[in-house]
């Protein structure tokens, strides 16, 4: 986990979708990031269908960006 600098006025965004939504601040900016991966890695889909895509990927469990783009994940020797 960590900290991510956003503009006072994405923020202000955010927290208004928030309230409306019935989400918290960080809950409503995770949605927005992972609506946001799945569109650039998905172009092709609607919104519609990126909601259905996350729902399955919850059923299965949590959005695994390896799995879901059919790759394995680096191991730590890779990554360094």
């Amino acid at each position: 986990m960590g900290i991510v600098k956003i503009s006072d006025q994405l923020h202000e965004n955010l927290r208004i979708a928030a309230q409306a939504l019935s989400r918290s601040i960080n809950a409503q900016a995770e949605h927005w990031m992972r609506v946001g991966l799945l569109a650039e890695l998905h172009p092709q889909l609607s919104h519609s269908e990126i909601c259905q895509l996350l729902i399955r990927a919850e059923q299965d469990g949590g959005l695994n960006l390896a799995k879901l783009t059919g790759r394995t994940a680096p191991s730590a020797r890779t990554r360094a």
